[in-house]
């Protein structure tokens, strides 16, 4: 199978890489690849691909906020480029999205068919490249995903351990919930479910959910830092450009209709550490 990767170089597309070995992997990333420029419509639809998996993001949140017009461009212009592409090349697309796409005022974990109504840039950049996505292609997989985590870049694990070991003591929110998910987990079930040709939206999270403080306790527990006081606080007490949903769990239905499940966001870390 010729599978496109964009956003090959990031936390997911390394990871697309390990989890579809032997497979015909075509690469791309900036600046070689430039997403939100039309005429890479045509270079990509020529690379002939059966499946493009797009990673490819403006994934800084507070960046977003700050410059919601460059969201949108590569968020949801970018994402439409892609389509383009997979429409003309007739291959299946496997466009990644978010939890922010929700307002995060449920009270239980979200299914893939509840409503959708972002209260960010970010998520409004990314909700907009669902239906953009949605409206151009029959042979689709929207995956929405929450707290990507791997070895080697930069991530909410990554910075707790720096800041604990920059500060000796953390301060993390109690009123952020969602899914922690590892990267290597995340592509091994991306590349179960492009096996299907079972198109849909699917929430492909690891198994569980956390606010960010029990995350941050969670990582000081594994990386051996239990000494370092983690202080509970409340997003009012941050300053930030973008306000998160606060409660934006995602639950794993139709994936787990199909067999694919992600083990506990525990176990992941724990594998996270061991490597």
């Amino acid at each position: 199978m010729r599978i496109v990767i964009t956003g090959a170089l990031g936390q997911l597309g390394t990871a697309m890489q390990a989890a579809l070995a032997g497979a015909d992997l075509i690469l791309i990333d900036v600046p070689d690849w430039d997403i939100t420029d039309p005429r890479q419509v045509s270079r990509m639809a020529d690379l002939k691909p059966e499946v493009v998996i797009h990673c490819a993001a403006m994934t800084d949140v507070d960046g977003c906020a700050r410059n919601p017009d460059l969201a949108y461009r590569i968020n949801t212009f970018g994402t439409q480029n892609v389509a383009l592409a997979c429409q003309r090349a007739g291959a299946a697309m496997v466009h990644i999205s978010t939890n922010e796409v929700f307002d995060g005022t449920a009270t239980e974990p979200y299914r893939e068919f509840d409503s959708r109504r972002a209260i960010n840039p970010y998520g409004a950049s990314k909700l907009a490249a669902e239906r953009v996505a949605t409206r151009l292609l029959t042979k689709l997989y929207v995956v929405r995903i929450s707290w990507l985590f791997a070895r080697g870049r930069p991530n909410f694990v990554s910075k707790m351990v720096d800041l604990a070991d920059k500060h000796g003591q953390l301060r993390v929110v109690t009123d952020e919930v969602a899914n922690p998910t590892y990267a290597p987990d995340l592509a091994a079930a991306v590349a179960r479910l492009i096996q299907t040709e079972h198109y849909g939206v699917y929430h492909l999270v690891n198994e569980g959910y956390c606010s960010r403080y029990e995350f941050a306790v969670e990582i000081m527990k594994q990386s051996g830092r239990e000494h370092v006081p983690v202080l509970p606080i409340t997003s009012d007490q941050l300053q930030r450009p973008s306000t998160p949903p606060p409660f934006a769990p995602l639950r794993n239905t139709f994936g787990a209709a199909l067999g694919i499940t992600l083990r506990p966001w525990q176990e992941a870390l724990a594998d996270y550490f061991s490597e």
